[in-house]
């Protein structure tokens, strides 16, 4: 199936973690315990202590043009899916306000909370496959009818 044009119903799951959690491996863990097969971030409020990010610079053959962030940082948002290979981008405000985002590489540890909506399309699966053109495990979409027919 085309990677656009894709409907499908939805159910909202909520997840909420404690300080020192780290986000990223917490929320697979959560797909994976309840089987979620086309699932992406509705929505995250919180704080983290660290966070690694890939700028918009970067490229397949340069994937070095990276920050780490230290210290308290709020979540102004964090976007994304959450198949095997997330996907995901956040946009960190430190103490005077200034913002910094970008891809998502490693640990987003916990500060003081993290309230994430997790949506499933549930008519729908999701998976990645290298695109020639960028270099990148790109997003694919799947039927979940087409897929049962060829499990």
């Amino acid at each position: 199936m085309s990677s656009s044009g894709a409907g499908s119903s939805l159910q909202v799951h909520v997840i909420r973690l404690g300080p020192g959690q780290d986000l990223v491996s917490s929320l697979q863990a959560f797909v994976q315990e309840r089987k979620l097969r086309a699932p992406f971030i509705v929505t995250c409020v919180g704080s983290v202590t660290k966070a690694t990010l890939r700028l918009a610079n970067a490229t397949a053959a340069n994937t070095n043009e990276v920050i780490h962030l230290s210290g308290p940082h709020e979540i102004v948002s964090l976007v994304g899916t959450l198949n095997p290979c997330a996907h995901l981008h956040v946009c960190l405000s430190d103490g005077e306000g200034r913002t910094v985002g970008g891809h998502v590489l490693g640990d987003l540890d916990v500060f003081t909370t993290a309230e994430v909506v997790v949506g499933e399309a549930l008519d729908l699966e999701f998976s990645r496959e290298t695109d020639e053109r960028t270099g990148f495990p790109e997003l694919v979409v799947h039927s979940r009818s087409q897929t049962q027919k060829t499990d």
